[in-house]
Order: structure tokens, then C-alpha cells, then sequence
């Protein structure tokens, strides 16, 4: 794992975590003690906040007998200036100047294996938990779209493992309906890859299923969102990813697609 020079005993998971709650927390006092960021955006007061519930279709790459799981979750979206929320991601804004956004969040991230649902001796193997994701992101809004480069750690140190993304974001708007097409590439370090598509010599030992080792990997994705306002009040929203994994994912014995896929349809209601 990478480590700085300065603080050799400071892994970067760490490093991002402790950065993230820093700025949860105190990103509004600070923003009075620092003479550049006075140049932030004003708090909007008022900022709507959106609260509903959304229904996914998850396809995973994973070898399993029903391969789509179907979810109902909660749904919230706000943005002041300061902090926001964009579904399953939470953040508090460092540097809003409007055309700069640095930022630290926290999301839900990483897959889900649970052996129990999975094919054939794949029901040995040992279960795979998503978690939770901190880290640092920054966006570049121009005349033609956003680049957004964000860098996170396993908080709770499932997989221990690091993420990256590099995404180019649009946004086209008519009357009340509004889309955010985006696509990129998404990094994973070797650990990341290991806790997920890893078989370790003792689970290949006990199920017959081939040992596999991964390093790190670079995948290409593309993500279509959608908002439709029906009135002042109710809004519905759609939301379509598809990624492709890399070999370094897609030769692990427990994968048996080259692409994952999320459906999101939600309903709204703004407060």
C-alpha cells in the first residue's frame, strides 16, 4: 500500500478516512479561518432537499445462480454549497468557487458475494461484503462538462483496498426533464481486487475451485442518470451504469461476465 515519505506509518486508507471526517465535521469553520477559500460559493439557503425511494436491479459479474439482485432503498439528494448528498454518497465541499470543487465524501462502494446464491463448489468460497468508502474528489466544471478525479479508501477495511475514477460528466436540460450522461475509467489496487476476486490456497484447498491472484486493474464504465419533474413537489429519477471489467477481474474463477449493470428507478419528494 502506498505510504507517504513524511508520515511512513500513515497508509493512505488512513490518511483519506481521518482526512474525511476532518472535513465533515469543521469544513464550515474553516472556511473562516483560510483566506482562500472565502472565495467559495455562499451557503444557499434554499437548497431543496429531496427524500424518496428507489428500486435496483443489480447484475452482477459473479457466477451465481440468479445473477440480478433486486433491492428497495432509500433515496436523498441536497446540495448547498457546503454539503451535500447524492444517494448513497455524502460529502462536505473544501474548495466551491463554482467552477472548482474540492471535496471530501463517504459512499457505499465495493460488490457483494455471498456464497449461498452462488453456482456449483463457488458455495465454498467465503463471502464477500461491500463497504464503505472514503476519500477526496475534485471537479473542473467547463463550458462542455465536468472532469471529476476522485481517490477513496476502504474505511472499514474489508478489502483494504484503494479506488480511483476519472470521469467526464455532462448535463442536458428540457422543461422539466434533466439528464447527466457521464462516462471513465475506474481503478482498483491489487488488494481491492484480491478481497473480491481472489481465491485464496485455502479456499481452493477446501472447494476444488482454482487459486487466483490479482493485481490491480483499469475498467472503463458509462452511467446515464435522468430527473423528471412532475410537479413542484414529486419528481421521478432513472439511473443506468454499465461497466467492463478488466482481465485482471474477469479470469478470476468466480466471474463468469465481462460487464456489471445497475438499473435505478426512484421517486422523489422535495421538501
Amino acid at each position: 500500500m502506498f505510504k507517504l515519505a513524511a508520515l511512513p506509518t500513515i497508509s493512505t486508507r488512513t490518511l483519506l478516512g481521518a482526512l474525511t471526517a476532518t472535513a465533515l465535521f469543521s469544513v464550515a469553520s474553516a472556511s473562516h479561518a483560510i483566506p482562500f477559500l472565502n472565495k467559495n460559493l455562499a451557503t444557499d439557503q434554499d437548497a431543496e432537499l429531496s427524500v424518496g425511494v428507489n428500486v435496483m436491479a443489480v447484475k452482477s459479474a459473479y457466477d451465481l445462480e440468479d445473477s440480478t439482485d433486486v433491492r428497495v432503498l432509500p433515496g436523498a439528494f441536497y446540495d448547498n454549497n457546503k454539503f451535500y448528498i447524492r444517494g448513497a454518497q455524502a460529502g462536505a465541499y473544501l474548495i466551491n468557487d463554482g467552477t472548482n470543487q474540492l471535496s471530501a465524501y463517504a459512499k457505499l462502494a465495493g460488490s457483494e458475494f455471498d456464497p449461498d446464491d452462488a453456482n456449483g463448489v463457488l458455495q465454498g468460497l467465503d463471502e464477500r461484503k461491500a463497504s464503505a468508502e472514503a476519500g477526496l474528489s475534485y471537479q473542473r466544471r467547463t463550458a462542455i462538462g465536468g472532469i471529476r478525479a476522485q481517490y477513496g479508501a476502504d474505511v472499514l477495511d474489508r478489502s483494504g483496498g484503494n479506488t480511483g475514477r476519472l470521469t467526464y460528466l455532462a448535463r442536458i436540460s428540457k422543461d422539466k426533464l434533466t439528464v447527466y450522461p457521464s462516462f471513465g475509467f475506474e481503478y482498483h489496487d491489487a488488494a481491492y481486487n484480491e478481497y473480491y476476486y481472489g481465491v485464496s490456497e485455502e479456499e481452493s484447498a477446501k472447494t476444488g475451485v482454482a487459486a487466483y491472484k490479482s493485481n490491480s486493474s483499469l475498467n472503463p464504465y458509462i452511467n446515464i442518470s435522468a430527473n423528471y419533474d412532475f410537479n413542484d413537489k414529486w419528481a421521478g429519477f432513472a439511473n443506468q451504469s454499465l461497466s467492463y471489467l478488466s482481465n485482471e477481474q474477469y479470469d478470476s474463477p468466480m466471474v463468469d461476465s465481462r460487464t456489471e449493470a445497475t438499473t435505478t428507478l426512484g421517486l422523489l419528494y422535495k421538501f
